[in-house]
């Protein structure tokens, strides 16, 4: 289609066909306040925060959910959008138990950040209106080991429950009764572990209040925000190369640092889209287990396991593997490499096998 093009708040925008106003406005650098979109998802409209005016048309309208047309002036920080904003958020916040959730990664525990309260702040909403009782019935206790919901913190926005239908594909979670009693809740408030859940995270990470949130930071000792640091690194859990931000504080072990969570790099920035499998989000546990090798072993004539250089284990699993063939032939050795691995170390193992002993005895736990 050929380009055409709108103003936003005076800038030209150039957009195709289907494109919609929080697109554009997001390419150019305009904000417009959000609490139920994600890149992720199909747009849904629900919140109304994103309202914005369009010239020509009475009432405002869901920048998230509406097109561009060529020749639109769209006005997205005037007095009556604003006073919208404001009036919006503090409504939600006298309906949102505000004063029970961190507004940075880490605060309170390592809870998510509320992008409510952060939005209030932003655009000075009033933030002492009466509150009002709670409504919303949280699930039935939960034994799932990761996974906790705060219902009185939810404010329906259903992000959680579409990222679960429209990228997990497996609708575990759903929005149940009405009005002011909606809440997200399981068939038959049934646990995650009963149901189609994957406990990949993925509802956490897209909640904008911190009512969904990890249980296992939870359960621990609450982290400064000015002690959390967030380090980039790849999964190693399998060969995809998932992308992910370690949350370490780095005030523990003695200031070695301690992965305390795990959370997903911002959606379209990196190839797993923000998106990580339970593996990936929480089995962390593993980096300061007290059992985890951190030298190589070795078992000598007496049968007991001592700690070696990696030199002498390397060369003690050489000798053994020359050993078995020179006994009982070059096929009687089996390679077996991981999906964990990359493929350049793969290719490496499978030369390991054909070219140095001589076999074609080589698998790989990923192959199709």
């Amino acid at each position: 289609m050929t380009d055409q093009t709108a103003t936003i708040n005076g800038q030209v925008a150039t957009f195709e066909s289907g494109e919609t106003i929080f697109a554009a406005a997001e390419r150019l650098g305009v904000h417009i306040p959000t609490l139920c979109h994600d890149p992720r998802l199909k747009p849904a409209g629900a919140c109304r925060t994103c309202l914005v005016e369009i010239k020509g048309r009475p009432k405002l309208v869901p920048a998230c959910a509406t097109s561009l047309e060529a020749g639109m002036e769209i006005d997205t920080e005037n007095e009556r959008v604003e006073r919208h904003v404001k009036t919006l958020l503090s409504m939600y916040l006298a309906d949102h138990d505000s004063q029970a959730a961190g507004t940075s990664p880490g605060a309170d525990g390592g809870k998510n950040e509320n992008q409510l309260l952060d939005l209030a702040r932003r655009h000075d909403a009033p933030m002492d209106w009466p509150t009002l009782e709670n409504i919303r019935k949280g699930r039935p206790e939960d034994l799932n080991p990761y996974v906790a919901f705060e219902a009185e913190k939810c404010i329906a926005c259903a992000r959680c429950v579409r990222y679960c239908a429209e990228v997990e594909s497996v609708s575990a979670i759903t929005m149940a009764e009405r009005g002011g009693e909606t809440t997200v809740f399981t068939s038959d408030g049934r646990s995650l572990m009963d149901t189609t859940c994957e406990l990949c995270g993925g509802c956490i990470d897209t909640c904008p209040t911190g009512a969904m949130t990890e249980k296992k930071p939870l359960s621990m000792e609450s982290v400064e925000s000015d002690a959390l640091s967030k380090v980039r690194t790849t999964c190693n859990y399998c060969g995809v190369g998932c992308q992910m931000d370690l949350n370490v504080d780095v005030s523990a072990n003695d200031g070695r640092g301690k992965v305390v969570k795990i959370t997903s790099p911002k959606p379209g920035t990196t190839t797993n889209d923000g998106n990580l499998c339970v593996k990936g989000r929480f089995a962390y546990d593993f980096i300061d287990h007290s059992e985890r090798l951190t030298t190589p072993l070795v078992r000598d004539g007496d049968g007991q396991l001592r700690e070696a250089t990696w030199d002498e284990a390397y060369r003690r699993a050489a000798e053994g593997l020359l050993k078995v063939a020179a006994r009982h032939g070059n096929d009687s050795l089996g390679f077996v490499s991981s999906s964990r691995c990359t493929m350049e170390e793969n290719f490496l193992m499978q030369k390991l096998s054909r070219t140095v002993f001589h076999t074609n005895n080589i698998h790989q736990c990923a192959a199709t």
